[in-house]
């Protein structure tokens, strides 16, 4: 499949199609293992809408002012590592280094973003992965075609703590939507959730395919952090407080 596909091409209808040709690998379902889960993330079906960040006010240079790179795969949207598995300013992942997507290392990004890194120490949990991203405006369409479940857990040991994944809204972009679905395919799975400025969204992201429809008609930022399910991170959920978040329908 050609890297720049014609955004028309991008739904849902034509990749049944990519996969069914080959073109586009389907996704493997998660198997039930013995990770540490957290228990309320669980029985809410695998995210949770948290009330807004009210921290210090985290000055846009801190998102603006970094070096950000490209996946190959993905060449309209930018991510700027704030930890990687090496302290290295690279997307490489983490089980390139024989690493769980777990520890950390600070890249130089980070002294740029005292405050984000700040919010990612209060959570208190290990964290792995932290990429600030960069997206292009998009369609609702184009993020049903782009639903995907995360590598997280690679390497992970039973029974140590299940890696999930935390949203942070960096810009003011209320246009912008996560849909979440259960099932690749099926819309009536699908929850929709607006992401503006602030918000915190914890999601299972190797368990719930997932994808941002930007409709802000310009660049948005966000921290997509990765963190290890267990105590320390059930303290920090409960001390933000969780919304009773009630999905539309798109």
């Amino acid at each position: 499949m050609p890297k720049a596909l014609d955004p028309v091409l991008k739904n849902e209808y034509m990749k049944r199609v990519y996969q069914k040709l080959g073109k586009r690998r389907p996704y493997v379902e998660r198997k039930l293992t013995k990770h540490y889960r957290v228990k309320q993330l669980e029985e809410n079906g695998g995210w949770l809408v948290l009330n807004n960040y009210s921290g210090p006010a985290i000055p846009k240079e801190e998102w603006e002012n970094l070096e950000y790179l490209t996946y190959d795969s993905d060449p309209d949207n930018e991510f700027a590592p704030l930890a990687s598995s090496t302290g290295k300013v690279e997307l490489a992942p983490f089980w390139d280094n024989g690493k769980t997507d777990k520890d950390g290392v600070w890249t130089s990004n980070a002294k740029k973003a005292p405050t984000i890194v700040k919010w990612v120490e209060s959570v208190g949990a290990n964290f792995g992965r932290l990429q600030l991203l960069k997206q292009s405006p998009s369609s609702v369409r184009e993020a049903r075609y782009a639903v995907h479940l995360d590598d997280n857990n690679r390497l992970n040991p039973e029974p140590d703590g299940w890696v999930v994944r935390v949203w942070l809204e960096l810009s003011n972009d209320p246009d912008s939507y996560m849909i979440l679905r259960q099932n690749e395919f099926n819309r009536k799975t699908e929850a929709r959730i607006s992401m503006p400025q602030g918000r915190q969204l914890i999601v299972d992201s190797e368990r719930l395919f997932h994808a941002v429809a930007n409709g802000s008609g310009r660049p948005r930022y966000a921290l997509i952090a990765s963190f290890e399910s267990g105590p320390a991170l059930e303290k920090w959920i409960k001390s933000q407080g969780v919304v009773d978040w009630k999905s539309p329908k798109l």
